[in-house]
């Protein structure tokens, strides 16, 4: 399990396959509410307890982006960190995400073309061991730091 690089970001060639960082956070109420206004989607099933209740789900639930921004965090924070930039994503969503549950996003190198400076990642997010959503992502990685400004 690797911490944030002190410069705040991983270059190409501190990367290696099979290095994983994790984050865990905890959905709360006002979490989905700040994503419902920041994506515009106010779907009953995330945002009205009456109507969800009569869902499949039996509740409400979390925005199943919600969850996966939480790898998208890890993505630009910890692995590979400050100057990635995502090219692609996949997602799949086994499991609902409920208020009071706690994600662990969980990122993976899986690959690394250093021609393209490209690198793929495994993304899960799981609550407990039980994996909720889980894809892959690409992102460009910086070769090299930026000298500090003096």
């Amino acid at each position: 399990m690797i911490q944030p690089h002190a410069s705040g970001g991983y270059i190409l060639d501190e990367l290696v396959v099979g290095m994983v960082a994790v984050k865990q956070v905890t959905v709360t109420e006002e979490r989905i509410g700040q994503f419902a206004e920041a994506s515009d989607d106010f779907n009953p099933v995330h945002m009205d307890e009456a109507f969800a209740s009569r869902t499949a789900y039996r509740g409400r639930i979390a925005h199943g982006l919600l969850s996966a921004s939480f790898g998208s965090a890890v993505v630009g924070t910890i692995l590979p960190g400050a100057g990635a930039i995502y090219l692609s994503q996949t997602l799949a969503f086994h499991r609902p995400v409920r208020i009071g549950d706690v994600v662990t996003a969980r990122v993976t190198v899986t690959s690394i073309d250093e021609t393209s400076a490209r690198v793929v990642l495994r993304c899960e997010a799981l609550i407990g061991d039980e994996m909720v959503m889980d894809g892959e992502a690409t992102v460009r990685v910086p070769r090299r730091r930026r000298p500090a400004r003096g």
